[in-house]
């Protein structure tokens, strides 16, 4: 009788080996014959086959050399205890043919365990595609949605289809950014007063645009964000610069870090005086003035006029216009307080006096020793290039946010500049001074 494979619960495994060369029907014919009577009549393999009990015996013999080896496989329907005595039955037989064997069996395995395995293991395999497929069910709906309409929102602008937010002619602020990208970062956190330029190139949609309104303009920190800012700042009029961390795109900031670089956006004059941009391009000058910035001009260009003409040949002509210039004098004066200071600031404000109207910063490491210059403009980058430590950063420029960061981040512990920016937050390891006061600056330590 044919066996049904999915009846079985056990599978009795059994090793053969003969001395002469025997077939499949040999093997067969020896398990029914030498174990028939021996288990008794309710164990008897040929009734147990015609009831379905057991299922076909399965052989395979590979002969030698005059001699044979194989495996006999018999499924059992039958329980633990009944299924035991058979295997041990099948161990009985010692001749098949006329060839004496050996039958020795190797396992008696449970078939509903290895079923249990195959469950398991195909049951893990679609609880983790399950998983996977309704992973995007547990998020915030609300965010989701606000997500995607905001960036539906993005619009074109102009004849040359700039990406820009929705509300880039209403409001009365503009943002100018670099690409696509970024303008879909920005509206992801509800900035839509948001324009890109698309290129290095100002397009003149964007120059017409900005007119009347404050414009701030947000680009990468890398090169390529440095060059389109230099080409807004030739182009454009300009009132904050806002730039993205150090090697960061504003497309890959998160909100929070979005947030924090437009608070720390730096005015214009600001920028340029930092960067060292006060000379180069038409529209930087006129900021200048409008700012105040006509008197340092004055001033500046008197020093420099200065140090083209020899110095006697000011004495003897005595011209009253470089008179109003020598209040470099008056630095000096200045000096007296420092005298009241502890003797290393009074060198720190010494230092200061030797680099105005210079554009220059001075690092000064231990025991008051210089141990780096470099131009204003080139500060920060010499800032953070620093491999030795430093305890003063001395410069002739505006103290700004960005400079008192560095500086914590340098382990720099005092910054002395000509004159004190818009600051939110002085870090509580950096103390700041200026020529102004010659003291803390307000926050400052």
């Amino acid at each position: 009788m044919s066996n049904d494979p999915s009846a079985a619960k056990y599978q009795i495994r059994a090793r053969i080996a003969a001395e002469g060369v025997i077939d499949k029907p040999d093997v067969v014919g020896a398990v029914f014959g030498q174990t028939e009577g021996l288990l008794g009549d309710e164990l008897d393999l040929r009734d147990l086959q015609k009831s379905g009990r057991i299922g076909r015996i399965e052989v395979e013999i590979d002969s030698r050399k005059g001699k044979s080896e194989g495996e006999i496989v018999i499924p059992s329907s039958l329980d633990q205890v009944e299924t035991a005595i058979l295997a041990s039955g099948l161990e009985t037989v010692d001749r098949i043919g006329p060839c004496r064997a050996k039958i020795e069996v190797v396992s008696v395995e449970d078939i509903r365990i290895s079923k249990r395995q195959k469950v398991v293991d195909r049951a893990k395999e679609i609880l983790g595609r399950l998983q996977e497929e309704s992973k995007g069910v547990g998020m915030d709906l609300t965010e989701a949605v606000r997500k995607a309409v905001q960036v539906e929102e993005i619009t074109t602008y102009g004849p040359e289809h700039l990406p820009a937010g929705p509300n880039v002619d209403q409001a009365d602020a503009l943002i100018v950014v670099e690409g696509r990208s970024d303008v879909l970062n920005l509206l992801r956190c509800g900035i839509k007063n948001v324009i890109a330029v698309e290129g290095t190139s100002v397009p003149q949609t964007v120059k017409d645009l900005s007119r009347g309104k404050t414009v701030t303009a947000f680009t990468d920190g890398d090169r390529a964000g440095e060059l389109i800012l230099r080409e807004m700042l030739q182009t454009m009029d300009l009132d904050f610069v806002a730039r993205a961390p150090r090697g960061s795109e504003v497309e890959e900031l998160t909100q929070k870090q979005l947030l924090k670089c437009l608070r720390n956006k730096i005015p214009i004059n600001q920028y340029l005086e930092m960067s060292g941009f006060e000379s180069t391009g038409a529209t930087r000058e006129p900021r200048d003035d409008r700012d105040g910035g006509g008197r340092d001009g004055r001033r500046d260009d008197g020093g420099r006029s200065g140090d083209r003409n020899p110095r006697r040949d000011d004495r003897e002509r005595g011209p009253p216009a470089p008179r109003p210039v020598t209040p470099a004098a008056p630095p000096p004066p200045p000096a007296a307080p420092p005298a009241a200071l502890p003797p290393e600031l009074a060198r720190l404000f010494d230092l200061l006096g030797g680099v105005e109207n210079s554009s220059r910063c001075l690092i000064v490491g231990e025991n008051d020793a210089v141990v780096g210059e470099a131009p204003v403009k080139e500060m920060i980058e010499a800032v953070v290039a620093l491999t030795a430590p430093a305890k003063a950063l001395v410069f002739d420029g505006i103290v700004s946010q960005r400079v008192l960061d560095v500086a914590q981040e340098k382990g720099i512990g005092v910054v002395v500049g000509s004159r004190l920016g818009p600051i939110g937050k002085v870090p509580d390891q950096v103390r700041v001074y200026t020529r102004a006061d010659l003291g803390p600056a307000p926050g400052g330590r």
